[in-house]
């Protein structure tokens, strides 16, 4: 189901609550907003299959832009806001975007406005931006009236590969009216997490990320109120739980922990009774804070291992959690998984190897935009359906699955995903660095936090003058949050005779 039909049934009851503010959109809004938008797509010559991007911080716009993607038949990306302008320019122009909204509040809106030009159509959302449509005006604008046929669309979302550019994950479309329940992603999250028209699901993380966006797509097409944070804050977080009585949420593990570390008194004035299914994913979460959120909240603590790829899922409830301490959960929800060996064989129960989802009869892999080679590296040599975003676990002998590692050297920091590539291919620029290597480094609140180990050249002193001076240059490089914490100074960079890098060895190296 989609807004409109709730429009219908309850056209005043809120669809999206700005937590900050209590600005409230209305189902009716909504529908309204989202339909005109994508009759402008429509006006424009947009076809199903054709993209859009986004760019802005958490408010009811992005929601908006989404539902007109999902009923105009085209592919959305949403971009991270916290990303560069040569950062977002390159996904925006790598997409194929034929029309572009960026939020007029970002710091780096009118230069990003200025460097997308050449992309057909741009709209200036909160605001006025040189040459582009204002938002507010086109919606005006856009016709009201629904066509007879919305083909649905779908999100196309970016993850980093090791390579450096990140690449865009493109969903196999189906031809089919908006309005139609067959979608896996709302069935599998309603059978799973109970999703009904009395939902209230607080949505306290970046809407740019593959998660948050789809389960307020899932409450919404259930019926319930989406509660929007516009950062995330502990004591805040908790106080609108306690005011909505929130029903669902969505966490990383660096939330909990926050929440966790606030003072007993603190955490005693807010209700979190009403809590049904709070769900938690994007890293992996230690085994004791899993343990004291069950003992806080109760039996509603649930936790998935996926990806953006969404080529299968794992799920494991809070029972499971303290009899499989660190199992990330059992697979058959959406495909079978597989744990293989370098040489492409099955390995048994409680061996490590690449994790492989075996995609279900109906369903199509997904494939990374225009990186056929990349897509060709996430299949298996031998089973077509089989396919791996290309993290290590094993499986126990209960079919319950353990994650080793996720994807080769990537950093997963506060629940987000960070790629060392892309870091050491900047730093490689820099006149005094003559060998580096980026890695995670384990932090308490975070996960893991980035590090640098740099061997500089012999007109360089190491330092923390230099190790500043290398923070300045990468800040109009790379996001804030890409940019390491350490650097640390050694002699060499241990390497293999090939020039791969020994990671374990890193810790084992002379400081100078």
């Amino acid at each position: 189901m989609y807004p409109g039909l709730w429009a219908a049934k309850n056209p005043e009851k809120p669809a999206v609550i700005m937590a900050d503010t209590e600005e409230t959109l209305s189902y009716a809004e909504l529908e309204d907003r989202s339909l005109r938008l994508a009759n402008h797509f429509r006006s424009l010559g947009l076809k199903p299959g054709d993209h859009v991007a986004m760019i802005a911080e958490n408010r009811m716009e992005i929601i908006e832009a989404y539902w007109a993607a999902l009923r105009s038949g085209t592919f959305i990306t949403v971009v991270n806001r916290h990303l560069t302008v040569r950062e977002s320019s390159y996904i925006i122009h790598d997409c194929d975007a034929s029309v572009v909204l960026i939020s007029a509040g970002l710091s780096i809106a009118e230069e990003l406005n200025e460097v997308c030009q050449d992309i057909p159509h741009r709209i200036a959302v909160g605001g006025t931006l040189p040459g582009a449509e204002e938002y507010e005006a086109v919606l005006a604008a856009a016709s009201p009236v629904r066509p007879d046929y919305e083909p649905r669309g779908d999100d196309m979302l970016y993850s980093s590969g090791t390579t450096g550019n990140p690449k865009g994950i493109l969903p196999a479309l189906k031809d089919q009216p908006v309005e139609d329940e067959d979608i896996p992603l709302v069935q599998l999250f309603t059978q799973l997490y109970g999703f009904d028209e009395n939902s209230v699901y607080l949505s306290p993380a970046p809407l740019y990320h593959a998660a948050p966006i789809r389960f307020v797509m899932t409450t919404h097409s259930r019926g319930g109120t989406v509660v929007v944070m516009p950062k995330f804050d502990p004591e805040t977080a908790l106080s609108l739980i306690d005011k909505y009585q929130v029903t669902h949420s969505q966490w990383v593990p660096t939330m909990f922990i926050r929440m966790l570390k606030l003072p007993q008194e603190v955490r005693d004035q807010y209700d979190v009774s009403s809590m049904k299914a709070a769900i938690h994913a994007a890293a992996p979460c230690p085994v004791e804070v899993k343990q004291k959120m069950i003992e806080w909240w109760g039996p509603v603590i649930h936790e998935y291992y996926a990806a953006t790829e969404a080529n299968g899922i794992t799920v494991l409830n809070s029972e499971e959690a303290l009899a499989k301490p660190g199992s990330v959960g059992r697979d058959g929800l959406m495909g079978t998984a597989h744990i293989v060996g370098p040489d492409g064989e099955e390995l048994p129960a409680g061996e490590i190897g690449t994790i492989y989802f075996e995609i279900e009869e109906g369903r199509e892999p997904f494939v990374y935009y225009k990186d056929d080679e990349k897509t060709r590296g996430s299949r298996h040599p031998v089973h077509e359906r089989w396919t791996t975003t290309g993290d290590l676990g094993y499986l126990d002998e209960d079919r319950y699955l353990y994650i080793v590692e996720r994807k080769s050297f990537m950093i997963i920091s506060g629940g987000v995903n960070i790629y060392p590539q892309e870091i050491e291919n900047e730093l490689a620029l820099h006149p005094d660095i003559r060998d580096l290597a980026v890695v995670g480094a384990p932090d308490d609140e975070l996960g893991e936090i980035v590090v640098a180990y740099l061997e500089v050249e012999d007109h360089a002193q190491p330092g923390e003058e230099l190790a500043e001076e290398i923070r300045e240059w990468l800040s109009d490089k790379l996001a804030r949050y890409k940019i390491p914490r350490r650097f640390h100074f050694i002699n060499e960079v241990p390497r293999t005779p090939t020039g791969k890098l020994v990671k374990r060895k890193l810790t084992e190296t002379t400081t100078v």
